[in-house]
């Protein structure tokens, strides 16, 4: 318990033994916003680099790792997620594969990932999403099979010193929860979960993407929102809170409301062709009432040309903003990163091309 305060004393004698005992003993990464820069541990990321003239101090570099805790509740599509070589499905392994592979990333320097409680479309764009992905029951509880995974994973991403950015609602799965109560619930309860378990590491998105139609509760869109932010930021323990943003869909700039209330500004870059016009988003999102100088982070972006002088991720970085990959592929365990079963590893042309840029820019 080297370290803490005696008000982080009385907290965690306030918690239940077992998430007592795992606050106690949670790695020590922390993550820390100042001004435009994020800081792990107090000091900047990438501390001092730059990169063809582009400044990549403060910068955190992701990918869309969005499936890491998977599970399909729905016995009627479970099957759809069958390993090759087994012939069934397995969210143990699937978890543990993740876990495995993250060292690899992060010694290509990538600092960040985002996962999400109720991941993300597991067929790349399909429009039906009958499976019932996640770790949040009707009522908003937390499933605690699929919290031990998340718990693993950033447990590792701790020891990795990497900063996580951990959803809760995705479109499409949002309806699984009942009303608005549960999504209140839900949204209490994760924060909860992660101060808790004493993780300093983990940045908060409240839905992906926000702005789409798809989503059911009239609190996960853009119009209230802000309000979800403002309740995950009002949760403390041992005096700390959590950093939370949402993400709004491709070429989106966040309202208003969302940027008045954030603690860092979450966009994504698909169908986002040109990459001037990344550039173009970060200036706009600096523009919008109520900015003031805060990070802005793309974390979704299905645009690669890795190879090329101009693509969407150094136009993110001209613009000082943090840029993530999103490489969907399909669900043979052969290519990307979102359609079970995911081979974690840097097995194709594309993350390798990715990985690649990653450590070229960071010097890892």
């Amino acid at each position: 318990m080297a370290g803490m305060t005696r008000r982080d004393l009385l907290s965690l004698a306030a918690l239940p033994l077992a998430e007592r005992a795992a606050a106690a003993a949670a790695p020590a990464t922390e993550i820390a916003v100042d001004g435009g820069r994020f800081l792990i541990n107090g000091k900047p990321t990438y501390a001092a680099r730059s990169y063809k003239g582009m400044r990549i101090e403060g910068l955190l570099l992701n990918s869309r790792m969005i499936q890491g805790i998977f599970d399909d509740h729905n016995p009627e599509t479970r099957s759809k997620w069958a390993y090759p070589d087994t012939g069934k499905w397995d969210p143990d392994r699937n978890t543990r594969e993740f876990v495995a592979a993250m060292p690899e990333w992060r010694r290509h320097g990538l600092l960040s990932f985002t996962i999400n409680l109720q991941g993300g479309n597991p067929q790349g764009y399909s429009q039906a999403q009958p499976w019932v992905n996640g770790a949040i029951a009707p009522d908003g509880a937390l499933r605690p099979e699929s919290m031990a995974r998340l718990a693993s994973i950033l447990d590792r991403a701790a020891q990795l010193g990497m900063a996580p950015i951990v959803g809760v609602f995705y479109f499409g799965q949002d309806q699984q929860v009942k009303d608005e109560t549960g999504v209140i619930t839900a949204v209490e309860n994760t924060v909860q979960w992660i101060l808790g378990r004493g993780y300093r590491n983990v940045l908060l998105e409240i839905d992906n993407e926000c702005d789409v139609k798809a989503y059911d509760h009239e609190i996960l869109k853009p119009a209230r929102v802000h309000e979800l932010i403002e309740l995950a930021k009002s949760i403390r323990s041992g005096g700390r809170r959590l950093l939370v943003g949402t993400s709004f869909g491709g070429g989106a700039v966040p309202t208003p409301n969302v940027v008045q209330s954030s603690d860092f500004l979450l966009m994504h870059g698909n169908g986002v062709g040109d990459p001037r016009r990344i550039a173009q988003m970060a200036a706009q999102a600096r523009q919008v009432d109520g900015y003031r100088t805060m990070p802005i982070l793309f974390n979704e972006d299905d645009h690669f040309d890795f190879d090329r002088p101009e693509n969407n991720m150094l136009a993110a970085l001209s613009a000082y903003a943090s840029w993530g990959f999103f490489d969907p592929g399909q669900s043979n365990y052969a290519d990307g990163y979102q359609c079970p079963p995911v081979n974690w590893g840097i097995n194709t042309d594309r993350k390798k091309a990715f990985f690649g840029l990653v450590k070229e820019i960071t010097g890892a």
